[in-house]
């Protein structure tokens, strides 16, 4: 990365009840906080688009407070909503990206905030502002979006902005560019994605909002049929059913609880139903392994595991982990690296493309377009 100029770089990452930001002078953290908001105040909103100039102006006062200068930074970078599918990078924030986001997003999330905001912060001090490797970024082959029925293609809604950062920490471990490894790279949290990393594409994922191994609040995929028979139950309404999928399922249906932590203490307590379930996560996950490896034909340099369900807070911490070792142990080499780095992640890929090592991409109709 050239290092003629140390810059300095904002980074904006909405969640549901908080927007985390980060302070980056180059590639150091030098500052972080995350601004939590209550249920009070997100009430007041009609719509999750409202909420931007009230999470804007809490950004403002949080970096005010901590001395900082909206004027110092030199780019505004924030993680990417659900866009349309598009390649991995750093993108420039344009009128198109933030029309999508604000009109017609694929879904409700927080994250379609970012972009807004950190746009709109931009243009108060003429410095260029981004996204980096947002949630919709899909480079799966023709094959792998085949269904098994011709009316649903299988898409790309994954944890990419996680899975393509530790992918390039693994390559970089190794020492060879992530253009020439083959990678399988898993992200524990809230929800789960496991991915197949080919000289540096992501040639297939699972949906992390609705396939591949059941996580703290999401269901994975499921047995169809039965799947058929609850919605035509009369017992749940669709929005039921869609929170059962994502937001009520997975852990969170077997234990009434979300919290890994909890269930770690349930089992150190000799809890056999919290291990049964939580073992079943780890044999889902491993399963998921599995099958990436054989997209990638067995040739497999090595799989990295990340995201704060990797975290090795205590025994039952590194346990889990291990649960999914010991099943996949035999395919590559392993590398574990604990806890969430999306922030730096951001910061990076906006220092890629002021530094000149990467070219930023410009949104359009096809998503895929380069250059300023």
């Amino acid at each position: 990365m050239n290092k003629e100029k140390n810059f300095k770089v904002l980074a904006i990452n909405p969640g549901s009840t908080s927007t985390a930001i980060a302070v980056f002078q180059g590639d150091r953290e030098i500052f972080h906080k995350t601004i939590r908001h209550s249920v009070e105040e997100l009430k007041n909103f009609e719509k999750l688009f409202d909420q931007h100039l009230f999470r804007q102006r809490l950004i403002l006062q949080t970096l005010e407070e901590n001395h900082f200068s909206l004027a110092d930074f030199d780019a505004i970078v924030g993680r990417g909503g659900l866009l349309s599918p598009l390649p991995s990078g750093t993108y420039y924030i344009n009128d198109i990206m933030l029309e999508e986001l604000r009109e017609r997003p694929r879904l409700e999330h927080a994250s379609n905030l970012a972009a807004q905001i950190a746009y709109e912060l931009a243009q108060r001090i003429n410095v260029p502002s981004f996204i980096v490797d947002p949630v919709a970024v899909d480079e799966i082959e023709p094959i792998a979006r085949i269904s098994g029925l011709p009316e649903i293609e299988r898409d790309s809604l994954s944890h990419a902005l996680s899975l393509k950062a530790a992918a390039r920490k693994a390559a970089q471990e190794i020492g060879q560019p992530y253009q020439e490894l083959n990678l399988i790279v898993v992200h524990l949290g809230g929800g789960i994605s496991v991915s197949a990393h080919q000289k540096g594409k992501m040639i297939d994922v699972n949906n992390a909002s609705s396939e591949g191994p059941f996580s703290p609040e999401r269901s994975g995929t499921l047995p169809v049929l039965e799947v058929i028979k609850m919605c035509y139950s009369g017992q749940y309404t669709l929005p039921e059913m869609q929170k059962k999928v994502m937001g009520k399922g997975g852990i969170v249906a077997y234990l009434g609880t979300n919290n890994t932590l909890e269930v770690e203490q349930r089992i150190a307590q000799r809890d056999k139903k919290a291990e049964l379930i939580y073992r079943a996560m780890a044999y889902q996950i491993a399963k998921c392994i599995g099958e990436m490896a054989t997209v990638l034909k067995g040739n497999v340099d090595r799989i990295v595991i990340t995201g704060n369900g990797a975290g090795e807070k205590g025994a039952l911490g590194s346990t889990f982990v291990n649960w999914i070792k010991e099943r996949v142990c035999f395919i590559a080499p392993i590398l574990v690296y604990p806890g969430s780095e999306e922030m730096k992640a951001l910061a990076l890929g906006a220092l890629r493309v002021l530094s000149g090592e990467e070219e930023g991409r410009v949104y359009g109709n096809s998503g895929n377009s380069t250059g300023r």
